[in-house]
């Protein structure tokens, strides 16, 4: 009978499992979910109906009653003369001639699931590789505030509009990103057919995957996948066939080595030393007798953007100093079309080199980078977990520092006021920097936050002016436009009177030129070698990538305590987040005297306790905001703001035009700290 030899088979498997379990001093029977939780509080129970359970995710039994009876890969391990072996045959041969279709009956708990009625079923339809299994399921809600139970109360709320049981992530903020990635609003129900075309990308993916390799990596399906989508997107992987995702997942695989590590960021505070020649790199030798050409990718043009200017004063700078060595190409307005296709035209016209200079170009400069891994990509941005792209960006929140202390000096009411574009990695350091640089030389002195990414730049220093603030920070790089000229550094406001005091510089051309010379005596790829993870460049005053500029009439005093604070963060003396730091919800960060690590300072989400205002919830911002808070946004902001026992803020109704206006001259990796 078919049915007896099919048993012989699982019996065979159940035994090998068994004998490896043994011999890795662990137990080899299934796991037993009365053994560990309490099913006495119905309270922490959700009826999920009859559901299709994942297969591989059915992992042991409700009670002690039938633990004996199975190996751990659920194959019978009971002597095939037995009655239970009897029973199993019946409904293997069941399962062959008409299916079983009787639901089991089972819990979960933290995505796994404990069968309660229904063993030899699960263990019949995995000996045949079912994928998956109907069942009645009751949901048990763990307790505490762990990271593991943190990570399955986001894949509860993402199940919740999905519907989707069977992709797993190890990394906080996944299943957000997996959203974004389908190009669905956060908490937007997906349709049948979208769960359905899914669920069969998924499996098809996870084929290919696993006979590149995954099951080797300690990170999980859905880690690979999302990184696929996020290289090549969505529409592409449902679309291709199982011999080119494995073809493109051998491009990439760094990248999916790289989501099994749980700090995958490797954040470089000063330039790298060189390193000795005879190195062997995968990029290019530069010579001084062939010209580099080396491509700047801008997402807005200089006329209209003070930060791409800023860039492009950046480019032409280091033309000047290499001058025969490269040559500089500017592309601009790259996201009115296509950004990869820009960043393919760059690197077809000979580039060797290309910036990227806004956190919106990340994809495409990513999907780039694994297309061609001869190029040097480089990403001006913060906090990117991308191996194949080297991010950049300053810690501008050095120079808000400075600047907050100025404002607390000069201010005599203590009221200051603060406008921020996009609450993005970076950007709150910048508000919380300025907050306790005012607090230094003012102990009593209160910063007002507003944000241009609601109303506009212009409406948001006048809510300001309202509540008679006089300094007031703003941009960090200059308008062009007449009625934007009070938007800009730290300005003291009186009426029709606007005097700009000191504003913070971004110098570029300086950061650009550190890049390349050490590109040419490959320093920057053998640190690439060298490296596992992925690569931020967080440079500051050190580095000479940061400064303040100050205006004439600034007084002499309020110079040299500028530039006394200058020195003592240029030679590490003085940092601006000195331990213990208390927030507006009376958390207290840190303890002594000792600085925040720089993944702390960037990963920062909360505002320190002088602050008046709040992080704004996504469904406040403009369409501009909602897009680059996608791209890099801080995870407050993207789900729901912090309240203030000082501001109930109200959302007000966008100006259109004027936010279009702000939109073109905010670029998207914020001209505001």
């Amino acid at each position: 009978m078919e049915e007896q030899l099919y048993y012989k088979d699982a019996l065979k498997l159940a035994q090998k499992d068994y004998r490896a379990c043994v011999s890795k001093g662990v137990s080899p029977c299934l796991p037993v979910l009365d053994d560990f939780v309490s099913t006495s509080n119905t309270a922490a129970f959700n009826d999920l109906g009859i559901i299709q359970i994942p297969a591989d995710q059915i992992v042991g039994t409700k009670t002690r009653g039938r633990m004996n009876a199975f190996s751990t890969n659920f194959m019978p391990i009971l002597d095939e003369n037995t009655e239970f072996a009897e029973k199993w045959k019946r409904l293997c041969k069941a399962h062959l001639t008409e299916g079983i279709r009787d639901p089991i009956k089972a819990y979960e708990y933290m995505n796994r699931y404990y069968v309660e009625e229904g063993n030899k079923r699960v263990s019949v339809l995995k000996f045949f590789d079912a994928l998956s299994i109907p069942g009645h399921v009751i949901r048990i809600l763990p307790d505490g505030d762990s990271d593991e139970v943190e990570l399955y109360n986001e894949f509860v709320e993402f199940n919740k509009y999905s519907k989707i049981n069977f992709i797993e992530f190890s990394k906080k903020g996944s299943y957000a990103d997996l959203q974004k990635a389908l190009g669905k609003e956060a908490g937007e129900a997906w349709t049948d057919d979208e769960q359905s075309e899914f669920t069969g990308t998924y499996y098809y993916f996870k084929k290919a995957y696993l006979a590149s390799g995954g099951d080797k990596l300690q990170s999980t399906v859905g880690d690979a996948m999302l990184s696929y989508i996020q290289i090549y997107g969505y529409p592409e992987l449902s679309m291709t066939d199982t011999a080119d995702i494995k073809k493109n997942l051998s491009k990439m695989w760094e990248e999916v080595a790289l989501q099994e590590d749980e700090e995958p960021i490797e954040l470089k505070s000063e330039p790298p030393e060189e390193i000795k020649q005879g190195v062997i790199s995968r990029v290019l030798s530069a010579t001084s007798t062939k010209l580099m050409r080396v491509a700047f990718i801008h997402d807005g043009s200089p006329e209209k953007s003070g930060w791409v200017h800023d860039h492009e004063k950046g480019r032409n700078y280091i033309q000047r100093v290499f001058d025969d060595k490269i040559e500089t190409v500017p592309y601009t307005n790259a996201m009115d079309d296509d950004p990869q296709a820009v960043i393919e035209k760059a690197i077809e016209e000979g580039a060797k080199i290309v910036f990227t200079t806004s956190p919106r170009l990340t994809q495409a400069s990513l999907r780039a980078a694994v297309d061609h891994p001869d190029i040097i990509i480089m990403n001006c941005s913060l906090n990117k977990s991308h191996r194949y792209i080297r991010s950049y960006y300053t810690r501008m929140y050095e120079a808000k520092f400075i600047l907050g202390a100025l404002a607390g000096s000069l201010s005599e009411s203590g009221k200051l006021g603060y406008v921020c574009d996009y609450p993005i990695y970076g950007q709150i350091a910048g508000i919380n920097a300025f907050a306790l640089g005012a607090q230094m030389a003012n102990p009593r002195a209160k910063v007002y936050l507003e944000w241009s990414s609601i109303c506009g730049a212009k409406e948001a220093a006048k809510k300001l002016i309202e509540k008679d603030i006089h300094y007031i920070s703003s941009q960090d790089t200059a308008r062009f436009r007449e009625d934007d000229r009070d938007s800009f550094g730290l300005s003291y406001i009186n009426g029709d009177h606007t005097e700009l005091l000191a504003n913070p510089v971004w110098k570029w051309g300086v950061y650009y030129e550190e890049i390349l010379r050490r590109v040419f005596n490959k320093t920057m790829q053998a640190e690439y070698e060298n490296s596992n993870k992925a690569l931020n460049y967080y440079w500051g005053m050190s580095a000479g990538v940061v400064d303040v500029g100050y205006s004439l009439t600034l007084s002499p005093a309020s110079k040299r305590f500028a530039d006394f604070l200058k020195e003592s963060i240029t030679h590490n003396v003085c940092t601006p987040f000195l331990t213990p730091i208390y927030t507006q919800n009376g958390d207290v960060i840190g303890q002594g005297e000792k600085s925040l690590s720089l993944e702390q300072i960037i990963n920062m989400d909360y505002l320190a306790e002088n602050v008046v205002g709040s992080i704004p919830q996504y469904e406040e911002l403009s369409p501009m905001g909602k897009a680059t808070v996608d791209t890099a946004g801080v995870e407050s902001a993207q789900n729901t703001s912090q309240n203030t026992d000082e501001q109930n803020s109200e959302s007000e109704a966008e100006n259109q035009s004027d936010n279009q206006a702000e939109s073109q001259n905010q670029a998207e990796a914020g001209d505001c700290e």
